[in-house]
């Protein structure tokens, strides 16, 4: 990954982290943990955390059913040469990671 994708993806997550504090209601706690843009800047996925761990399906749903409001809200606060299109996905990488700090912390 270059420079640059990183900077974009960098920028993508920051703008989708206040997109989201915004938008989403307060009784659960979406955390854009990364972003991934694709090398030719058409497609790009966010994923995200979401607590409580029962409500994550109905989180990714309301971001996704969202993806054009943020597209317009991406379109005023970046300065991206071509939007690429949005995608949220749930992290499971950091549900993995969450899970291996409880079992760390019982030895």
């Amino acid at each position: 990954m270059s420079f640059r994708d990183d900077k974009a993806s960098s920028i993508l997550l920051h703008i989708a982290a206040t997109y989201i504090a915004r938008e989403a209601g307060r009784g659960t706690l979406i955390t854009p943990t990364r972003a991934f843009i694709s090398s030719d800047r058409k497609n790009a996925i966010v994923y995200v955390s979401v607590f409580p761990d029962d409500q994550k399906d109905f989180a990714v749903a309301f971001l996704n059913r969202h993806r054009d409001d943020f597209r317009n809200y991406l379109k005023s606060e970046s300065r991206f040469s071509s939007l690429p299109r949005v995608t949220f996905e749930f992290d499971a990488g950091e549900q993995n990671r969450q899970h291996l700090d409880d079992i760390s912390r019982d030895i």
